[in-house]
């Protein structure tokens, strides 16, 4: 149990840092939020938790996969707010277009063999 909330707090503490520095340095805020911070500290729990190194090369793949599919949250919230649509809706309505896309992008993998 101490560990889940260290890593908690940690991951919480990057999180409100990277929001915090936006408010001043939007710019610095997207390069460290651009950067694959929750896989990074989801690859390095992994492997604090297993250390097998088989386990994060799998998870590191299928990550790679993946990038795909949620570039499609970014662009369709760009698009929802450029047209004035609120950004509860927009964050809905792009969580919702980015899930379809993970469906369909998932099936069409596995249409070509290649196993997530």
């Amino acid at each position: 149990m101490t560990q889940f909330i260290i890593k908690t707090l940690i991951s919480a503490l990057i999180i409100a840092a990277v929001s915090t520095l936006s408010k001043k340095a939007p710019l610095f805020g997207a390069i460290i939020v651009s950067l694959p911070l929750t896989s990074i500290l989801a690859l390095i729990w992994l492997y604090v938790d297993t250390k097998d190194t088989s386990k994060l090369i799998d998870l590191s793949n299928s990550i790679t996969l993946m990038v795909v599919p949620s570039i499609v949250f970014f662009i369709a919230l760009s698009i929802l707010l450029k047209n004035h649509i609120k950004v509860p809706y927009s964050l809905i309505l792009s969580s919702l277009i980015m899930i379809v896309s993970y469906s369909i992008y998932t099936f069409i993998l596995s249409k070509l063999g290649i196993k997530i």
